[in-house]
């Protein structure tokens, strides 16, 4: 259940109508994992743990139903509550874009021939993405067991086992 990728995902397809897909899901995730909350539309859901159980670290999977030929292609992927998905998205898009200024500013001070202290603070923006995503890494391992639940549970309520990816 725990990788090295950030976001675990699975893809089953099912040999149902996506209407029938959704109502099957709706119908058997509560019975499978009761605690849970959600919000589910026509073509995507979000299901997450309830406040109780819930940890910084605590998964949440967005499911999307598409129709295809043979089926409904259901595409899950595990990540994040949406705060935490912010903060992590944030850090990243901070220390990019702070690290690549710095990165002119510093090639700008080597080419006029003064101390390029810019560099230090690319340095310094590679670790803050380099901790972000350890620290993505950690949150994962410790959701593990939560995870492998909420997918015993997903896999039950749709009829089907599937691997993460």
């Amino acid at each position: 259940m725990s990788s090295f990728r950030i976001r675990p995902r699975f893809t089953p397809t099912l040999d149902l109508s996506p209407e029938v897909t959704r109502q099957r899901i709706v119908d058997s995730l509560p019975r499978e994992s009761p605690g849970l909350e959600g919000k589910i539309f026509p073509d995507f859901s979000g299901v997450h743990i309830g406040h109780a159980e819930r940890r910084y670290w605590s998964p949440r999977l967005f499911l999307s139903l598409q129709a295809t030929a043979d089926g409904t292609l259901i595409e899950g992927v595990y990540g994040p509550e949406v705060e935490v998905w912010g903060v992590f998205g944030y850090g990243y898009l901070i220390s990019g874009l702070l690290g690549t200024f710095a990165a002119i500013l510093g090639f700008a001070q080597r080419v006029a021939g003064t101390t390029p202290w810019g560099f230090w603070i690319v340095g310094g923006m590679a670790t803050v993405a380099t901790l972000l995503y350890v620290g993505a890494q950690l949150g994962q391992k410790f959701g593990a067991w939560q995870t492998l639940q909420r997918h015993q549970a997903d896999q039950a309520a749709m009829g089907r086992p599937a691997e993460i990816q």
